[in-house]
């Protein structure tokens, strides 16, 4: 039988998001642009999320692109649309961070053309990582059982929790 624990309701979520949009802006004060790019599914959605509650408090504009990884093959990993990171200021959005290998290869897109600052925000960070890469944004951090599972979950109306498994 399969047991879930849920670890964070919407409204928690919410919580989290806006914590994290604060923090996004007190660590950019100064900064007319910021670039969300968010890991396709799920990190997209927290993107446009987070540029939501940054556009309400703050006057940074805020622009989402669309990373794409083949989780198969990681190298391969690409950004949606035509971009220049150069002197851009990037905050790679995914909703959970595990062993810090999608994230890892996530930043591939941006390292050759010199970005200003590349961060990395998460909605659950856990404690299992196998690469050196650390999220600067967190919503929660969880030290879990190796064979637990995370999934985060985003209904259509964007009401968001997430379950360990």
């Amino acid at each position: 039988m399969d047991k879930k624990l849920q670890i964070l309701d919407a409204a928690q979520v919410e919580m989290k998001l806006k914590r994290i949009a604060y923090e996004i802006v007190e660590n950019n004060i100064g900064k007319k642009e910021i670039v969300l790019a968010g890991i396709r599914d799920n990190g997209v959605v927290l993107a446009g999320l987070l540029k939501g509650h940054i556009e309400t408090i703050s006057d940074i504009i805020v622009r989402v692109i669309v990373i794409l990884i083949n989780k198969q093959n990681p190298i391969e990993c690409q950004v949606e649309e035509e971009f220049d990171p150069k002197g851009k200021d990037i905050i790679v959005v995914d909703d959970v961070a595990d062993s810090g290998r999608t994230a890892m290869y996530a930043l591939k897109p941006f390292l050759k053309d010199l970005p200003e600052k590349i961060q990395l925000a998460v909605l659950v960070d856990r404690k299992h990582k196998k690469f050196p890469v650390t999220a600067d944004y967190v919503g929660i951090q969880l030290s879990t059982n190796l064979h637990d599972t995370i999934r985060v979950t985003i209904a259509k109306n964007l009401s968001i929790t997430a379950y360990i498994e």
